[in-house]
């Protein structure tokens, strides 16, 4: 397989871009987000080294920057919604997680920027109720049902996902 066959597809909100590798008289590597498509420059000097890495490290800056801008209107939804908050949340990579509680903080992976913003929504919630109802237990899966009726739905599509 060809390094740059290695990110056929790359997930934004559920959505799949293609992802387009160019070598460029440029000194940096750059990432732009264009219609359905994200297109990465490298330097002409890259073209000869294995570059997964470096693709890898900018797609992570992306998932990055767009969770940076866009957990924080949906975080807000779910404290408006559930009328109390966390004391913190942190936007931190997590090893095959996408949310985390702990001790009265949530941290949310940026990697959840690949699913739908409903799932996204679903993760936010749940790991909200578990900052209310500290285990997931028939309480814990009432409050859940009351607020995301069909959070059934999401889990099952989150299969294998940790959250």
């Amino acid at each position: 397989m060809k390094k740059e066959d290695m990110f056929k597809s790359v997930k934004i909100f559920g959505v799949g871009y293609a992802l387009k590798i160019v070598y460029k008289r440029i000194k940096n590597p750059k990432l732009d987000l264009k219609e359905r498509q994200i297109e990465i420059s490298l330097p002409i000097k890259y073209k000869k080294i294995e570059n997964d890495i470096i693709i890898e490290i900018l797609l992570q800056k992306m998932y990055d920057a767009i969770a940076n801008k866009e957990l924080e209107v949906i975080m807000e939804k779910v404290r408006t919604t559930l009328k109390f908050a966390p004391d913190d949340y942190k936007i931190m990579r997590l090893d095959k997680r996408l949310g985390k509680c702990l001790a009265n903080r949530l941290i949310i992976s940026p990697d959840i920027v690949k699913y739908r913003k409903d799932i996204i929504e679903y993760v936010v919630f749940y790991e909200f109720c578990k900052l209310k109802i500290n285990k997931t237990s028939k309480k814990f899966y009432d409050m859940l049902k009351q607020y995301m009726p069909n959070y059934e739905n999401y889990a099952y599509e989150l299969v294998g996902v940790q959250y």
